[in-house]
């Protein structure tokens, strides 16, 4: 296994706009793969990712991904 000695964790949430109109619009899968690809660039590797689902204002609910990097 891999000694990471440093971290960053980055959070990437669904849009609040498609939540309200459609109920759900999934998450942004290009601005994820674009971040990680950024991330990767400069030497970081993804360690951990979790996927989240929080509740957006009264009635719907919000999904985010929450990605933790280390190098």
């Amino acid at each position: 296994m891999s000694k990471f000695t440093e971290y960053k964790v980055i959070h990437v949430a669904e849009g609040g706009c498609g939540t309200l109109l459609l109920g759900s619009s999934g998450l942004p899968l290009k601005k994820i793969e674009s971040t990680l690809n950024q991330e990767a660039a400069d030497g970081w590797q993804m360690v951990f990712q979790v996927l989240e689902q929080k509740r957006f204002w009264l009635f719907w609910t919000r999904e985010a991904a929450i990605l933790t990097l280390g190098r």
